[in-house]
C-alpha cells in the first residue's frame, strides 16, 4: 500500500528545535494579559490609593489654572503631571508582559522576527485568516471568553445596585473609598474568571502547537537519513572500512608465528614474540574464502600452518590485536614449541609453556 504523506506522526525532538530555533513557539496571548491585569491589580492594592491621590491633586490644579491667561501651560503641567503618576503602573504593565513572555518561550529571544519580510505585505493571507474556518473558532473562542469574565464582573455590580441611592449622602472621601474596593473587587472577581480561561487557553495553545508540528512518515524517514546518513551510503562505507581492515590483516600474516586451521573453514594466525614476555596475539582470522587466504599468504610466506580445528574454532572468537585467553596457554605453547622445532630453534625455551603463560 502506498505510504501517504498526511502529518499523522508526532514531532521529533529535532523538528521542535528547529521550530524553537525559528521563533515558532507556543504563546498565549491571554497569559499575557492575565499576567499584566494580575499584576496592576497587585499594584493597585498597596499604591493605588497614591496614585488616585496624584491624578486628584493634578487635576486639582489644571482646573484652579484652566480659568487663567496661561491655559496651555496648566494643560501641560496637568497632562506632565498624570503621566509622572502613571508612570509605575505603565512600568509594571511592561514588566509584567516582557516576563509572561518569556517565562512561555523559555527565554527565547528571536531577533530574526524583527528583519523586514515583503511576504508579509501580501493581504490574501491575511484575508484567509480573517475569513476562514479559524477566525471562525478564533471569534467563538474570544466571544465565549468575554463572556465569562463578563459574568463574573456581573455578579459584583449588582451587588452594588442596592447601595446606589445611599451613595447620594456619601462624602467624597467615603466615595472614593468604596469606589476604590469595588474596583478591588471586581479586579480579583475578573482575575479568578479569567483563571480559567487562561489554563484552558494554555492547552489550546500547546495542542495547536503540537499539531502544527507533527510530521509525515516521509519527513521523520528523510530527518533521519540528514541525521544518520543514507543507508547506502553507511554500508558502502563500512564495506571500505571492513575492506581495509582486511587488508590490513591480511598484510600482517606474513610475520605470524603460526597459522592455526580447520582446515578449510577456520583459519587464525598468531604472533608471539618470546622476548616480549606477552602471550601470543591473534594477528589475523577468517572464515572460508579469508581462511583459504591466510592459508595461501602463510604458505607463500613459508609460515607453520598447523591443523588443530578445536584450537582454530576457539581462539576464532578472539578479537584481532587481542592475546588468547589463559585457559589456551598450555595448548598454543605445545604448537609453537612444535614449530620452532620445525624451524630448529635450538635456542628456544626448555619449556614453551612456561614462555607463555603469565
Amino acid at each position: 500500500m502506498a505510504e501517504t504523506d498526511d502529518r499523522t506522526e508526532a514531532p521529533t525532538q529535532r523538528r521542535l528545535d528547529q521550530a524553537r530555533s525559528e521563533g515558532q513557539v507556543p504563546i498565549s496571548r491571554d497569559m499575557v494579559s492575565f499576567t499584566i491585569l494580575a499584576m496592576c491589580g497587585l499594584y493597585a492594592n498597596f499604591q493605588g490609593a497614591a496614585l488616585v491621590r496624584g491624578l486628584a491633586d493634578t487635576l486639582a490644579g489644571f482646573l484652579a489654572g484652566a480659568h487663567e491667561s496661561a491655559g496651555p501651560v496648566a494643560l501641560e503641567r496637568g497632562l506632565r503631571g498624570a503621566f509622572t503618576a502613571c508612570v509605575p503602573y505603565l512600568a509594571v504593565t511592561c514588566a509584567a508582559a516582557a516576563a509572561a513572555t518569556l517565562l512561555q518561550t523559555r527565554f527565547l529571544l528571536n531577533l530574526g522576527a524583527l528583519k523586514p519580510k515583503f511576504s508579509r505585505l501580501d493581504p490574501r493571507p491575511r484575508l484567509k485568516r480573517q475569513f476562514g474556518f479559524g477566525a471562525l473558532v478564533e471569534a467563538v473562542r474570544a466571544t465565549a471568553k468575554l463572556g465569562v469574565v463578563v459574568t463574573g464582573a456581573g455578579f459584583v455590580f449588582l451587588g452594588y445596585l442596592r447601595d446606589l441611592s445611599a451613595a447620594l449622602s456619601w462624602s467624597v472621601a467615603w466615595l472614593n473609598g468604596e469606589l476604590f474596593r469595588a474596583l478591588l473587587r471586581v479586579d480579583t472577581i475578573i482575575l479568578a474568571a479569567f483563571f480559567i480561561v487562561v489554563i484552558l487557553e494554555v492547552a489550546a495553545v500547546q495542542w495547536q502547537h503540537f499539531q502544527r508540528m507533527r510530521m509525515s512518515r516521509t519527513e521523520i524517514r528523510d530527518e533521519y537519513r540528514d541525521m544518520e546518513g543514507d543507508p547506502l551510503i553507511k554500508r558502502r562505507i563500512r564495506q571500505m572500512q571492513q575492506a581495509r581492515a582486511r587488508r590490513r590483516m591480511i598484510a600482517a600474516v606474513p610475520d605470524a608465528t603460526v597459522v592455526l586451521v580447520n582446515p578449510t573453514h577456520y583459519a587464525v594466525a598468531l604472533a608471539y614474540d618470546r622476548n616480549s614476555g606477552e602471550a601470543p596475539r591473534v594477528v589475523a582470522k577468517g572464515l572460508d574464502e579469508v581462511a583459504a587466504r591466510i592459508r595461501i599468504i602463510a604458505e607463500e610466506s613459508r609460515v607453520p600452518v598447523v591443523s588443530n580445528p578445536p584450537l582454530a574454532r576457539a581462539l576464532y572468537s578472539v578479537a584481532v590485536g587481542a592475546e588468547i585467553p589463559a585457559e589456551h596457554y598450555r595448548v598454543v605453547a605445545e604448537v609453537i614449541a612444535y614449530v620452532w622445532r620445525l624451524r630448529g630453534l635450538v635456542a628456544a625455551p626448555r619449556s614453551p609453556a612456561a614462555a607463555v603463560a603469565r
